[in-house]
């Protein structure tokens, strides 16, 4: 049986196809070729290209083998390490109790 695609809006496949590209740069800026961070990462060529294309069917295993074979595997904790938007929403909450505390019963 086959994998279903997943179905992204195009800002989503956007973002992966950036993804994708600044891990062919950071290979290329490494002087190494597909077949050897491939070989590395325990991957295959064509999975490789498929994760440097942005193909959303890639999986976060094989980023992270990628990013271990390029020595950058510290760069995959940084995801979502700065979230604005929950900081913003538990700070709202915050208010809201401290607004009803300080009004009493």
């Amino acid at each position: 049986m086959a994998r279903q695609r997943p179905v992204l809006f195009p800002k989503h496949q956007r973002l992966l196809e950036q993804l994708g590209e600044n891990l062919r740069l950071a290979r290329r800026r490494r002087k190494l070729t597909t077949g050897q961070v491939a070989e590395r990462a325990g991957i295959s060529r064509s999975t490789l290209y498929h994760l440097e294309k942005g193909d959303a069917n890639s999986s976060l295993a094989v980023l992270l083998q990628v990013l271990v074979a390029l020595k950058l595997e510290n760069d995959l904790v940084k995801l979502a390490s700065d979230d604005e938007l929950g900081r913003k929403l538990a700070d709202i909450e915050l208010l809201k109790a401290r607004r009803k505390s300080e009004q009493g019963p």
